[in-house]
């Protein structure tokens, strides 16, 4: 979502979020708006230089500390 506005960010997250409920799809997303996959994903994959450093929940992946500093770090 490189390059959108909010506006459009959101739409796009309406779409993929319809898109899922409508077909029940599975949907892979591969993004680095840590916002938009905090707020559309049920479960998250993070790779650091090719490496797995965390799988599982969304709410889960908030308290990873290695993910956490990270990623979501300010």
């Amino acid at each position: 979502m490189a390059g959108m506005n909010l506006e459009e960010k959101q739409d796009m997250c309406r779409f993929i979020l319809d898109v899922n409920d409508q077909f029940g799809t599975t949907i892979v997303l591969i993004e680095h708006d840590m916002s938009v996959v905090m707020d559309i994903s049920d479960r998250v994959v993070v790779l650091d230089k090719g490496h797995v450093v965390y799988t599982g929940s969304v709410h889960a992946f908030q308290k990873e500390h290695q993910v956490h500093q990270k990623y979501l770090a300010v």
